[in-house]
């Protein structure tokens, strides 16, 4: 398989364990939503806490050039490590919501 065929399999893969996230104190759901002729993958979470409507993005991840940029990124442990540990390289990664001067302390690339 090549490069960008495993790229998209591993972040399908995560991305899809984080829909089984249960909310203590809201009644919210994570939906996805793939698209994989323009290499986009989200995470959004919706639902009410009280009489509040949530609806926001969780993660949101694209593949560019045979490069995982992170663009969003909101949860507790970071996708970026889990994605190492599935197997993308971090020399592949970049966190897309860092400031483009910070991303070279980052330890991943840089983009």
């Amino acid at each position: 398989m090549d490069k960008l065929n495993t790229y998209r399999n591993i972040v399908r893969s995560i991305l899809k364990e984080y829909l089984n996230i249960q909310y203590a104190n809201a009644d919210i759901r994570n939906r996805a939503a793939f698209d994989i002729e323009t290499d986009e993958y989200l995470i959004i979470s919706e639902g009410w806490s009280e009489k509040q409507h949530l609806h926001s993005c969780l993660i949101h991840i694209e593949i560019i050039n045979g490069q995982v940029w992170i663009q969003c990124d909101n949860t507790e442990e970071g996708v970026a490590s889990v994605l190492v540990e599935a197997g993308i390289p971090k020399s592949d990664i970049i966190l897309g919501f860092k400031e483009p001067l910070i991303r070279q302390y980052t330890g991943f690339a840089v983009g």
